[in-house]
């Protein structure tokens, strides 16, 4: 519980500097730092061959951000393919196979870092560094730029002459998505990235470009006469997988590898390292926007919920009926042990982060529930971007609901909400059952699909777990689950570019087209959202949309494992 306290806590204190200078940045203010990184941003400028002053419509920045993200698809898969052939590759290891590449580039295009690969092992270090870490810092920032870009149009300032006045179009802008996304890399995350991982090379993370050494186990039964020890740059890859929401790790177990994660200082660190960014974008929106009590709102929502799901998962894993079992320690660190290792499944899944230091399939089946209603939210703080951009869809929902409960045309911050912007609403809420729900039972249906460790209750649970964390950009996993094949490949690369990118561009498409409206004047007829009501009404859709919709998988899965578990225990 106090692990817990003094992460949140210490998130929290970082990130309120972190986001007042995060909306500098974004709002343009002119910094000293200027003079440091003009040098830097005009060359690149030149080569992208923008102006970094000119202000896109919503059609521009969607355009620019997927014609990037088809360029960083496109180089991503070559090196993934070629790796063999390329430096950087002193253990000499071959090729991806094309399912696999592909899915690990679609994985981390999509900031999700879902894999089904053991990086240590199949990856070089330039597939490491380059197709791996460098799209852990590209593509945060990319989705942080749509949330700030979706923030400008929400918050516009009325048309002087509207299209009621004058029957043509207002053109709307958001700003430059290449001037943001190259911003928000070299003045924002890259420093941070840096600190990070000289923090973490000081706690003993390895940061070489030089091959393993080769060790003699101790045990010799083991039956091998050598053992290679796989090293790396890891130190720069940690810090961009946690303060970035990415989660992939250098190794495949991830931060419960001692390499990876070796001290209790370097598990603090990666720990406040999964919260910070989240939070402070939180901040940045009081200070972006100039309206703190929209923050505040944003803010207590998500603390409230962060702090509930917190203290279920201590619980589950500490006093529930499962919890007395002997085996609780099974897939979990000595080091963190039961409560570190629920705290850390925790807050990843609440971040979309999908790092772990222990095994999610290792956890309590509650534990389990418990992580899978955070993804299948996806605003508990949430990922960069993706997570605001959740959020602000949730409260568009909710005003749609208060509307008519009490019969006003729903209305956000003074613009009518009508049928074009409930249409595009309806394809979010019911993209994810469709997508989620669908695959699942088809994977279950058909024999062979699932590779499931489990043929009970906890395969259900496994296999909705996969899906959901890759429509939920995080990336964990069950890892019970054979999930290296041609089938969970595709199926998995469709529900990741399913779950990123719609979520990204619709809410962005919503704010501009209210952006265009009439803005009425605030009367007391007008739904007021910066109230406590109006936060319980928010919470409430939230349950709404994602735990009793999904209940049935939820009771058929980890409710159902729960159950079974406990009456063997009796």
């Amino acid at each position: 519980m106090t692990e817990t306290l003094v992460i949140l806590l210490a998130g929290i204190a970082l990130a309120w500097p972190l986001g007042l200078y995060l909306a500098r940045l974004m709002r343009g203010t002119p910094m000293r730092i200027d003079i440091l990184f003009h040098w830097i941003e005009k060359p690149l400028y030149r080569v992208l061959g923008v102006d970094p002053a000119h202000s896109m419509s919503w059609r521009g920045y969607v355009l620019a951000f997927l014609i990037s993200n088809l360029v960083l698809a496109v180089l991503t898969q070559a090196v993934f393919m070629t790796q063999a052939w390329l430096p950087f590759n002193p253990d000499n290891i071959p090729n991806l196979r094309w399912d696999t590449a592909l899915h690990t580039m679609v994985s981390f295009l999509t900031n999700t870092n879902q894999q089904h690969y053991s990086g240590q092992a199949q990856l070089s270090y330039l597939s490491q560094m380059t197709g791996i870490t460098g799209l852990q810092v590209i593509t945060p920032m990319m989705g942080l730029a749509l949330a700030v870009a979706t923030l400008r149009a929400l918050f516009a300032k009325a048309p002087a002459a509207t299209t009621a006045d004058t029957h043509t179009p207002v053109r709307v802008t958001v700003g430059n998505y290449y001037a943001d996304v190259v911003r928000l890399c070299l003045r924002f995350l890259l420093p941070l990235c840096l600190l990070w991982a000289l923090l973490l090379t000081w706690q003993g993370v390895p940061s070489t470009l030089a091959a393993g050494p080769q060790a003699t186990p101790i045990d010799a039964s083991a039956g091998m006469a050598t053992q290679k020890i796989p090293l790396g740059p890891v130190a720069a890859m940690v810090a961009a997988k946690q303060l970035g929401a990415n989660g992939g790790g250098w190794y495949g177990p991830n931060s419960s590898v001692p390499l990876e994660n070796p001290t209790p200082l370097s598990n603090a660190l990666e720990l406040v390292g999964i919260v910070l960014i989240p939070i402070a974008i939180i901040f940045m929106i009081g200070r972006f926007t100039g309206r703190w009590k929209f923050a505040a709102l944003v803010f207590g929502c998500m603390l409230g919920m962060s702090l509930l799901s917190t203290f279920a998962s201590l619980w589950s894993e500490g006093h529930s009926a499962t919890a007395a079992s002997a085996l609780l320690m099974e897939g979990k660190e000595t080091r963190f042990g039961a409560d570190g290792t629920a705290l850390w499944a925790t807050l990843t899944t609440q971040v979309q982060n999908g790092s772990v230091n222990g095994m999610q399939d290792s956890m309590s089946p509650l534990t389990g529930l418990v992580s899978l209603v955070n993804m299948l939210v996806s605003a508990i703080w949430g990922g960069i971007g993706c997570g605001l951009q959740q959020f602000l869809v949730y409260i568009l929902m909710a005003v749609f609901l208060a509307g008519l409960m009490t019969g006003r045309t729903p209305e956000l911050f003074g613009r009518k909400l009508e049928t074009p912007q409930v249409r595009l609403l309806a394809v979010l809420v019911l993209l994810q059952p469709i997508t989620l729900l669908g695959l699942t039972a088809l994977t279950l249906a058909l024999p062979g699909l699932a590779g499931t460790s489990n043929p009970g209750f906890h395969g259900i649970s496994q296999v909705f777990y996969e899906f959901t964390s890759a429509y939920a950009n995080n990336g964990s996993g069950f890892e019970g689950l054979a999930d290296n094949t041609l089938w969970w490949n595709l199926s998995c690369a469709l529900v990741l570019a399913l779950g990123r990118f719609p979520v990204l561009i619709i809410p962005l498409v919503i704010a501009c087209q209210l952006a265009a409206k009439r803005q009425a004047p605030q009367s007391a007829g007008s739904l007021q959202i910066e109230t406590p009501t109006f936060a319980l009404t928010l919470v409430c859709v939230i349950v709404i949309l994602t735990v009793l919709q999904f209940m049935p998988a939820l009771v058929l899965g980890p409710v159902a494992d729960h159950l079974s578990l406990a009456l063997q225990g009796a």
